[in-house]
């Protein structure tokens, strides 16, 4: 069920629900005042009744007699029965064709000359008692049909239910209206976005004033814009990712076949395999590092975590770097650690850090050509910073915000090896570990990157 008729039946509920309410509070009122006004005309012909019978006065009795004959009208059914109450039993009551109980005659005598009523199946009895001074008490009773009233009530019914099914229709018609031009933007949205596809990404909703609608095509404005740059960056990552690999698969094949195309001394053929031993180990360092950007992208579901202390880590990358380049300037700086090792603790994956913190050290020894390069650790508010400085090449300006694009390489790196995948990688692994990169450069003055990381003993839970 579509959710403009969910809110067209909620809304016809509530209304239907406060229309009967009404419609039965009204009946209810009318109902209890139809009933009290016949009681009290009933009422009043039973004293008129007792006026008359038992009035000394015969001028008075007259005129009550021509009141009665002029305003009174005739109740439906109406009669009038007159007992000596000393001779009333059960059997007097049932010769008289009055189906009551001497419950109503004791309650008549508690009375004290105020009227009791009963009331058997349609009929309504009002009973009185008046003490004649000469014959003793009788029992006046009068009795009559409220047809009026429930002919009121019938017809009230009768229209209030008509009005109230009629209401219900037209508020259905009105909400179903109402609620499709409500959603009709909804609509909109839906038809439009059923049209966009890899092939016309770049389409748009249109954003008209600042309601929810408007937020909601915001949003999935918001949303197209991440997956058109996604997939824009998918398609250079292939096309890059082709490019180099081509390039050293090119040149080991273009060896392999000059050296087999006819026989050459030993010196030729040593030439041909060091070519392809060259680009063999750089199509193996680019597909390792291709490996690894993948890996960064996993959400750590599956990597074993752990509280890391980042002063040991960084000792651990400094002896990976002495291994693979033993010419290396890479200093530790350790003058800003706390005296409490809970502040530079980290949560996080050993691997995925180690290999952050070696992609940066190692590119600033690289485009430094091994001057001095620092590490340093401290914290800093809720976070573990770790600061990598060099006074190498540095990166043009108009160039920074281009660094975390695989395989995006400065202008001024062209006598460097290198395939643009580090930064991305490193800034991957951050992520994953909720943390920040920072990177500020100056051509010829060098790089300073600066990796924040939450505390551990302030991450209540890792990426799980």
């Amino acid at each position: 069920m579509k959710i403009q008729t969910k809110t067209a039946l909620l809304f016809t509920a509530l209304t239907a629900t406060i229309i009967l309410s009404t419609s039965l509070t009204v009946y209810y009122f009318t109902s209890r005042f139809a009933f009290n006004d016949f009681l009290k005309r009933l009422e009043l012909r039973a004293h008129i009744s007792t006026r008359i019978l038992f009035e000394q006065d015969k001028t008075t009795t007259d005129a009550f007699s021509e009141l009665r004959q002029q305003y009174l009208e005739v109740l439906p059914q109406e009669k009038e029965y007159v007992l000596r109450y000393d001779s009333v039993d059960q059997n007097t009551l049932r010769q008289q064709g009055l189906p009551l109980d001497l419950s109503f005659v004791r309650e008549v005598a508690n009375k004290k000359g105020e009227v009791a009523f009963a009331h058997v199946k349609n009929v309504h009895y009002a009973g009185i008692l008046y003490n004649d001074e000469q014959d003793g008490p009788y029992l006046i009773i009068k009795s009559a049909v409220n047809k009026h009233g429930e002919d009121l009530l019938r017809n009230l019914r009768n229209t209030k239910a008509i009005l109230a099914i009629i209401s219900i229709i037209i508020v259905f018609t009105v909400s179903i209206f109402f609620s499709r031009k409500t959603f009709e933007p909804v609509r909109k949205i839906i038809a439009r976005v059923n049209t966009i596809s890899a092939d016309n990404i770049h389409f748009r909703l249109e954003e008209k004033g600042k309601d929810e609608v408007a937020e909601l095509a915001h949003t999935f404005n918001n949303m197209l814009d991440r997956l058109q740059a996604s997939m824009e960056t998918q398609n250079n990552f292939v096309s890059n990712a082709s490019h180099e690999l081509r390039t050293p698969l090119t040149a080991i094949i273009g060896e392999s076949d000059i050296a087999l195309a006819k026989g050459r001394t030993e010196e030729e053929y040593r030439n041909s395999l060091e070519i392809i031993s060259r680009e063999a180990g750089k199509l193996h360092r680019l597909t390792t590092s291709l490996l690894n950007l993948a890996r960064s992208g996993f959400d750590g579901k599956k990597q074993n975590w752990e509280i890391l202390r980042m002063d040991e880590l960084a000792f651990t990358v400094k002896e990976s770097i002495d291994e693979i380049d033993p010419q290396n300037q890479l200093q530790l700086d350790l003058s800003e650690l706390p005296s409490d090792e809970n502040r530079i603790s980290v949560h996080g994956n050993l691997n995925l850090l180690k290999l952050a913190l070696t992609n940066v050290a190692m590119n600033a020894c690289k485009y430094s050509n091994n001057r001095v390069v620092t590490m340093s650790v401290e914290a800093r508010g809720l976070n573990v910073l770790v600061k990598i400085i060099d006074r190498g090449i540095g990166i043009p300006a108009d160039e920074l915000k281009h660094i975390y694009v695989p395989f995006f390489r400065a202008s001024n790196t062209n006598n460097y090896e290198g395939y643009g995948v580090g930064l991305p990688l490193t800034q991957a692994i951050i992520r994953l570990h909720n943390g920040s990169i920072n990177v500020h450069s100056e051509v010829d003055k060098g790089t300073s990157v600066t990796l924040s990381l939450p505390a551990a003993n302030l991450v209540e839970s890792h990426p799980e």
